[in-house]
């Protein structure tokens, strides 16, 4: 009787072969490199303020950056493009202000953007603009 699964099943089952479990193991070890090319996106522009002027005597850069980009990415840019490495990264998430128009709708919102705050050593300085 094979209604509720009382019949037992015959058949075996081979077990799976060393060179497979090899193969997913190499492809799970491989690393993602990023290229000159997907760099450029990553860093918007830097973000040129009062505030960030002040940090630069500490060594501290702000870039606007991509939505998408991590702080492995604003470190491989910075080495990629400003021959700089960086001593961390932080990012910031910023929300996008209302703003009042002057047209029938009324309000509006200023875009949302991601910031990154770059940590330089001491002697390593880059050129802005």
């Amino acid at each position: 009787m094979a209604i509720f699964g009382s019949k037992k099943n015959t058949k075996k089952v081979a077990p799976a072969s060393k060179a497979t479990a090899v193969a997913v193991a190499e492809k799970g070890d491989k690393k993602t490199v990023a290229t000159v090319e997907s760099l450029h996106s990553v860093l918007i522009r830097p973000r040129i303020t009062e505030k960030a002027a002040n940090m630069t005597s500490e060594n501290v850069y702000v870039f606007d950056i991509s939505k998408r980009a991590t702080k492995k990415d604003v470190m491989a840019a910075m080495k990629a493009f400003y021959k700089v490495t960086p001593r961390k990264v932080n990012v910031v998430n910023t929300k996008g202000a209302p703003v009042r128009l002057r047209t029938r709708r009324g309000f509006g919102k200023k875009p949302s953007m991601r910031k990154a705050y770059v940590f330089l050593n001491k002697g390593d300085h880059i050129q802005l603009g």
